[in-house]
């Protein structure tokens, strides 16, 4: 199997696990849990379940000093994309905020052309619309189009954060570190993140049950550990823009988890959400086929008009 494959692969797998979120989220938020207190159990659990798997294969935990400042950057990063999510879902309806925060596509693909003069065609710029398309379609509810300003930004702030995450994964010193040893490191500094703002604010809630105790496991391993090590694994494989548009993929699995576990009306909006996200996956894929026989044929055509 060639790196190109493995990397849309590892996209899909990213997306699917990540949209597990709402499965093990709910039932703790349900239960009065505070999104801080569930972000910090979720990484908390997710470092040391990775510790535990690297001294179970006996992978070294050793780094280069000369690391250390690009994990911190990426563990803000990631801290930043989760903190100003959960802030947007406060101050603006949650299909909103999660619009808002898929255009983060958009970003990577700027800041890769900004920064690293990397040119996204014209079948990666439709993907990237379809898929926000695609994602306003599954997120986006008549009641919920009164848009707060300052909620706006924070979520863009959430997108931004996510979109320099990819970007510093794919371009940054680290690239190449195995995954499970980046992810871990990256875990361990947001966890220390989300310990200190739990500290500052109303402290840390204690897990209520064994259920409790089960989600906040499965909401570790599944959304966090999986789609992390995935996440690092398709970057390197197919970059950072194309890994970005799998994305999309992700509200899908939630939408899906909704109507089938928790038993929400999957609408026709819904349905041609699925579509045009599913649109936008088949273009990624099939980009450079498409750029090559789109060249061919307009080759066939000029001479007809020359």
């Amino acid at each position: 199997m060639n790196a190109k494959v493995k990397g849309f692969l590892y996209g899909v797998a990213t997306s699917v696990t990540f949209g597990l979120i709402p499965l093990f989220t709910l039932p703790l938020m349900r239960e009065g849990m505070a999104s801080d207190s569930i972000l910090f159990y979720r990484f908390l659990t997710a470092t040391l379940a990775l510790g535990l798997m690297m001294v179970v294969k006996k992978e070294s935990f050793r780094i280069s000093m000369r690391d250390l400042p690009v994990i911190v950057v990426l563990a803000l990063f990631y801290t930043a994309s989760s903190m100003f999510l959960l802030y947007g879902y406060e101050s603006m309806g949650a299909g909103v905020a999660t619009t808002l925060h898929f255009t983060y596509p958009v970003f990577v693909t700027l800041f890769m052309l900004l920064l690293f003069r990397e040119k996204a065609s014209w079948v990666t710029w439709t993907a990237v619309v379809l898929a926000i398309c695609g994602v306003a379609r599954l997120s986006l509810q008549g009641t919920e189009l009164k848009l707060d300003p300052a909620g706006v930004v924070i979520v863009l702030f959430s997108a931004v954060g996510y979109a320099g995450y990819i970007i510093a994964v794919n371009k940054s010193r680290v690239r190449d570190m195995h995954s499970r040893k980046l992810a871990f490191y990256v875990f361990v500094f947001t966890t220390l993140v989300f310990g200190m703002k739990n500290a500052a604010g109303d402290g840390l809630q204690p897990l209520s049950g064994v259920m409790s105790v089960v989600n906040v496991v499965l909401l570790a391993v599944a959304p966090t550990v999986i789609s992390n090590i995935t996440l690092l694994l398709a970057v390197r494989n197919i970059g950072g823009t194309l890994t970005s548009i799998l994305g999309a993929l992700e509200p899908v699995t939630a939408v899906c988890i909704g109507a089938l576990v928790f038993g929400e009306l999957f609408t026709l909006s819904e349905a041609v959400g699925i579509a045009l996200i599913l649109a936008a996956v088949v273009l990624v894929i099939l980009n450079r086929s498409i750029q090559s026989n789109v060249s061919v044929l307009l080759k066939r055509i000029r001479p007809r008009h020359s």
